[in-house]
């Protein structure tokens, strides 16, 4: 079983790009994408064979999730069901057979950590939620989650530590998430892996020169490491300042 994971920085933009190729070159049970930026009715996007799921962020333009799937879900979710984080269209959860999918786009600290703290309030009540879903069968959390958990998961770690993304705050809650029964699959095949990123400045030729940070993940639960079959980062594919990362599960 194979899952995608993409944030598309604008989902309309790279529609008129190379979207559908990459999508269909792909070929995922599961494509989970992150920053659609879209209100409802934007966009007229029904690929044939998948029922497609929305969260749309209040604030136009802004933010917004969606996943595309070959396999239709129990059920169905939206958020976490706290007011506080559930206006941005950041989370949407299908509850499959034996798992749990979530597609995550987390929300980032901003310039000058403005929104640290309430990233900080995010990490715990995400970790509570997928901790409770956990509970009940295995979680497959995907996205743009906005943090490089460790040095080589970025270019220029001495440079960048404790600028957004890159804080000991955000290392530390992706730590603990980890610590508390997850995986990361990436580096779970790949542990030492070097100079292999997902996102890149659209600034001072980032991409050109690989000067990027891995920022978009799978992480399941450790239940399912045995199931782990490949974990990708297809930094081949345009159309956006991040590229697609992949977990194919047996």
């Amino acid at each position: 079983m194979k899952f995608i994971s993409w944030n598309v920085n604008g989902l309309r933009a790279v529609v008129g790009k190379n979207f559908l190729e990459a999508f269909n070159a792909l070929d995922a049970d599961f494509f989970c994408l992150q920053e659609t930026k879209l209100q409802e009715g934007q966009i007229d996007l029904d690929i044939p064979g998948y029922q497609s799921y929305w969260n749309y962020a209040e604030k136009k333009g802004y933010s917004g999730t969606a996943i595309f799937t070959r396999h239709t879900p129990l059920s169905v979710s939206y958020g976490m069901g706290i007011e506080e984080h559930d206006h941005e269209g950041r989370l949407i959860t299908l509850e499959m057979e034996d798992f749990y999918l979530v597609c995550c786009y987390t929300p980032n600290s901003q310039d000058g950590l403005k929104r640290l703290d309430y990233r900080m309030q995010w990490e715990e009540d995400l970790r509570s939620y997928l901790m409770q879903l956990d509970a009940k069968k295995p979680v497959v959390y995907c996205g743009d989650l906005n943090v490089a958990h460790q040095e080589i998961d970025l270019k220029n770690p001495k440079t960048n530590r404790m600028t957004p993304g890159f804080t000991d705050e955000e290392r530390e809650k992706m730590t603990t998430l980890l610590d508390g029964g997850f995986t990361d699959t990436f580096r779970f095949l790949h542990p030492d892996e070097k100079d292999i990123y997902s996102w890149w400045s659209y600034r001072f030729k980032a991409r050109e020169k690989n000067t990027g940070w891995r920022i978009d993940y799978f992480i399941t639960s450790n239940r399912l490491q045995e199931r782990i079959v490949e974990a990708s980062i297809h930094t081949d594919i345009f159309g956006s300042d991040h590229c697609p990362v992949g977990l194919v599960l047996k």
